[in-house]
């Protein structure tokens, strides 16, 4: 059997897509799921990098999380209202007990203000929670091409006052 120039042509055109697909296909098989703890703290570190720096104010300290009371020394009706919140949509980190830690902040920005939150979780060191109550100013870190984008607190970096 011989084949014109033109179908050996066609014929390298299909085994290099077949290649290219398999290849592609390869690669989407074999990358991991990305951790969201990993995903936070390159957040963080890209923020502290390239941050520009504004005022805010905190708006409230939450402690969110599945916590079992002893039923030996708690009620069960009390039991069920001790129930701390469900956490909100986006927080991704756990503390050794299951409990994530939550700083509600706002900041102003060309007139537009963002209301926003961050699990400082982890960070708690750096955060001094303790010391911490509504309505403190505190210094916010944002993306200048994203100012929704923002934190607090970061490995190496704090805004808490």
């Amino acid at each position: 059997m011989n084949l014109t120039t033109e179908q050996w042509y066609v014929v390298l055109l299909a085994g290099a897509a077949a290649l290219l697909a398999g290849g592609g296909f390869v690669a989407w098989w074999g990358r991991r799921p990305r951790d969201p703890g990993e995903a936070e703290r390159r957040r963080r570190a890209h923020l502290n990098q390239i941050g520009r720096i504004v005022e805010g104010h905190i708006q409230e300290i939450e402690e969110f999380g599945v916590r079992t009371p002893d039923p030996l020394r708690v009620p069960p009706a009390t039991a069920r209202a001790a129930q701390p919140k469900a956490a909100p949509p986006g927080i991704l980190l756990r503390g050794p007990n299951g409990q994530h830690r939550v700083v509600f902040y706002s900041y102003s920005i060309s007139g537009v203000t963002y209301e926003t939150a961050q699990d400082v979780t982890g960070l708690e060191e750096r955060a001094c929670l303790e010391r911490l109550v509504a309505g403190q100013p505190v210094s916010v870190k944002y993306d200048p091409a994203n100012p929704s984008n923002s934190i607090l607190i970061a490995d190496d970096w704090s805004g808490l006052h």
